[in-house]
C-alpha cells in the first residue's frame, strides 16, 4: 500500500479529472488518490468510477451538493486517518498545482517538515496567468494574515500542502470551522500553534485553463473576518 494519499475535492471537473488521475499515477513515487466529489452534475464522479477499473489506488467519496472546500478536506482527512497513510496531501484538480511538485512536498516532509506548503511567495515561487490586481490582492491577503496572527508563513492561503499523519491526528478536525481561503489559513495556523514545523516549498501556481473557478466574494470575506476570530481562539 502506498503511504501517500492525495485528496482532491471536485465539483464539475470533467475537463480535468482524467488527465489529473493519469498524471498522479504516472509519478516516479507512488501516490494513492482520493476524490471527494460534491455531486457534480457534469459526470466527474462517473469518470472517476470508470478509471477505478484501471487504477487500484484511486478512491472516491461522493457527497450530495456543494458542501464546501473545508468540509471536503476534513472528510478526506478523516478517511485517510482511518487508513494507514503517513503523508496526506491537498491539491486542486485544475492543474493550478503541478502534480510533479507532489514529490517535492513529500521530500520536504521526509526531510524534517511536519507540514510542507507549496508556496507562491517564497524565493523561487511564482504565479502564472494572473493579472496584477489579483496577484496584489493575494499577496496582501497573506501579508494581512501574517500581521494579525504573528505567523511567519508567506503563502498563508496556499491550498497545495503535505501533512505528516501526526499533524492531522493532533488537530480537532471537527473544530475547524471555515470553508474557503480561511480553511487553508486555519489549518496552517493550528499546526503552527501546536508547534509543528512548517516549510514552504517554492512552486509556480498556474491559473486554471479548463473549467470554472469556484472562488467568490463570500469566500474572501470569510477569510478576512475569520483571521480576526482565529487570533483569539484557544489552541
Amino acid at each position: 500500500m502506498s503511504l501517500n494519499l492525495v485528496i482532491i475535492p471536485t465539483y464539475n471537473e470533467i475537463e480535468n479529472i482524467e488527465a489529473m488521475v493519469r498524471k498522479v499515477f504516472s509519478l516516479r513515487k507512488p501516490f494513492h488518490l482520493l476524490i471527494i466529489d460534491d455531486g457534480s452534475p457534469d459526470g466527474t464522479a462517473d469518470k472517476v468510477k470508470q478509471l477505478q477499473t484501471e487504477f487500484k489506488g484511486l478512491f472516491i467519496e461522493e457527497r450530495k451538493g456543494k458542501l464546501g472546500l473545508g468540509t471536503a478536506y476534513i472528510h478526506g482527512f478523516k478517511w485517510a486517518l482511518n487508513k494507514d497513510y503517513n503523508y496526506i496531501f491537498e491539491m486542486d484538480c485544475d492543474f493550478s498545482h503541478n502534480p510533479d511538485d507532489l514529490i517535492r512536498l513529500l521530500e520536504a516532509c521526509e526531510n524534517g517538515a511536519d507540514v510542507a506548503v507549496g508556496s507562491r511567495y517564497v524565493k523561487g515561487g511564482n504565479v502564472s496567468n494572473w493579472d496584477r490586481k489579483r496577484i496584489l490582492l493575494s499577496f496582501f491577503a497573506s501579508l494581512y494574515v501574517r500581521i494579525i496572527l504573528w505567523f511567519n508563513v508567506k503563502d498563508t492561503t496556499a491550498g497545495f500542502k503535505c501533512y505528516k499523519r501526526k499533524v492531522l491526528e493532533s488537530i480537532n478536525l471537527d473544530g475547524i470551522k471555515f470553508m474557503g481561503y480561511a480553511f487553508q489559513i486555519e489549518m496552517k495556523y493550528t499546526a503552527y500553534r501546536k508547534g509543528f514545523k512548517i516549510v514552504e516549498v517554492p512552486i509556480t501556481f498556474v491559473d486554471r485553463v479548463l473549467g470554472i473557478s469556484k472562488m467568490s466574494t463570500k469566500i474572501f470575506k470569510e477569510a478576512f473576518l475569520g483571521v480576526l476570530q482565529m487570533r483569539f481562539k484557544k489552541y
